[in-house]
């Protein structure tokens, strides 16, 4: 019944640190839409973005900053993901570190978003 994830919902405390990390840490593209909505774009999918205290209806029931923890699969090598978040001085909580992915293997490092959202980064194995 269900094929693939469209896109997400992140609630967000600070706009600009959220908008660096996806679009210069992350390298996702920067879409506006509708009145002035944000997302990030990565593939065939999207993060849209809602501000703590002004999100769009419908929204959760309780959205808080932080609440996230998302598996993105790399388009590149897990080492050019380390190599690129070490020279964007963005730390790594943990990993490398082998896991199961929706599909099988997958070698993950682990980071925070600035609302301290768990980001894993992963390559399939």
């Amino acid at each position: 019944m269900i094929d693939h994830l469209d896109h997400l919902v992140l609630t967000t405390t600070d706009v600009d640190a959220c908008k660096d990390f996806y679009v210069r840490v992350l390298g996702m593209r920067l879409q506006t839409f509708g009145a002035g909505r944000l997302a990030f774009c990565f593939g065939n999918q999207k993060i849209n973005v809602h501000v703590r205290g002004h999100e769009f209806e419908p929204k959760a029931h309780l959205p808080v900053p932080g609440a996230l923890d998302v598996c993105l699969i790399a388009s590149v090598g897990l080492e050019q993901v380390v190599a690129h978040l070490e020279a964007q001085n963005w730390p790594i909580v943990e990993g490398p570190v082998q896991r199961t992915g929706a599909t099988g293997p997958i070698l993950s490092v682990y980071v925070r978003d600035p609302d301290l959202n768990l980001i894993e980064i992963s390559e399939q194995l």
